[in-house]
């Protein structure tokens, strides 16, 4: 691991003037993947700016009825709220699903949203690496591929994002807020992340010097019935090899609204609008939701070893939805 210096900052604004222009140094919040990548030498921050003090760890209600989120609220604390649990139990249940406890207890909201991908070639530096040296290759493409992307990969990148948390703020519409030198910003979290093109190595549209300040939910009558499933490769604690995050609104047999999104099958949480749009004004039931998987999955392009993940996100669609119609109608 290189050398780094350490910094503590007291509020938003410091934390933002600590950083500057030097792209060698990084914030901390609970560095449950930034410690890991400096171990492996991915990252070499020159020196760390620890935020998990600055006043951002506060979950309050919006005067129109949604929710704040701080960045430094910590993924334990996000799970067991209770407006989090009644409002949008699609994300409670997707950071649940995402790490240990031990890991929640640790993990922060903002740093959630910003982490890095798992892909093998990625994290040992001995291997070339678009993401991490771009031009330098992806041998992930003749390699080792079976959890790689088939939704908005290129010739540059297949790897995926590995956040549960998200792909459930994708499926609600959160907003992400931030703070640079030059002031307050926000972002959807659909226009956070960059399309992979030809320049994986650029992962958000955040500004230089950006430190995310929280994300807000929208007051989203569907989101209360939503859910979010997750497969993966073994019950204890892995990323997922497919998931997705769902609120579905049904009445009188037909579907009102809905929202998706995928995870673990793009370099972004995907959102579903194709899907979204085969399902709304639709007959509630299998065929309408196996048409609108299909509808979402038509655009995928797939590899050798992982072209199985059409047929478990389009099973996936289905299982979600039908649960979600039969819970609205008891």
């Amino acid at each position: 691991m290189r050398e780094f210096a350490y910094r503590r900052a007291s509020d938003v604004a410091g934390a933002v003037a600590l950083l500057g222009a030097d792209p060698d140094t990084r914030f901390l919040g609970g560095g449950t993947n930034l410690v890991d990548l400096m171990k492996t030498g991915v990252e070499r921050p020159t020196r760390l700016i620890d935020i998990r003090e600055l006043p951002l760890d506060d979950i309050e209600s919006t005067p129109g009825g949604g929710l704040r989120i701080g960045a430094t609220v910590t993924n334990a604390d996000l799970a067991a709220h209770p407006e989090v649990r009644r409002r949008y139990p699609a994300l409670a249940q997707a950071v649940l699903a995402g790490a240990s406890g031990q890991l929640r207890n640790m993990a922060t909201v903002g740093g959630n949203l910003l982490q890095r991908t798992r892909c093998g070639y990625f994290t040992d530096v001995t291997k070339p690496c678009n993401k991490r040296v771009p031009g330098s290759g992806c041998p992930a493409i003749q390699g080792e591929h079976h959890n790689h992307a088939i939704l908005g990969a290129s010739d540059h990148c297949v790897a995926v994002h590995p956040s549960d948390m998200a792909v459930a703020l994708t499926a609600l519409d959160a907003v992400v807020h931030y703070e640079t030198k030059a002031g307050p910003g926000e972002l959807p979290i659909d226009g956070l992340y960059l399309p992979v093109g030809d320049t994986p190595h650029r992962e958000t549209a955040l500004p230089p010097g950006a430190l995310i300040t929280g994300v807000t939910l929208p007051p989203v009558p569907t989101a209360a019935n939503s859910r979010y499933r997750k497969v993966r490769e073994r019950a204890s604690y892995a990323f997922a090899i497919g998931s997705v995050a769902a609120a579905l609104d049904v009445r009188l047999g037909v579907v009102q609204d809905a929202r998706l999104a995928f995870g673990a099958v793009a370099a972004r949480p995907w959102r579903a609008l194709a899907a979204e749009r085969v399902l709304v004004g639709a007959p509630a039931g299998a065929e309408t939701y196996a048409a609108a998987a299909d509808a979402e999955l038509s655009a995928a392009r797939t590899l050798p070893h992982n072209a199985y993940k059409v047929a478990l996100m389009r099973n996936l669609v289905v299982a979600v939805l039908t649960e979600l119609a039969e819970e609205a109608a008891r």
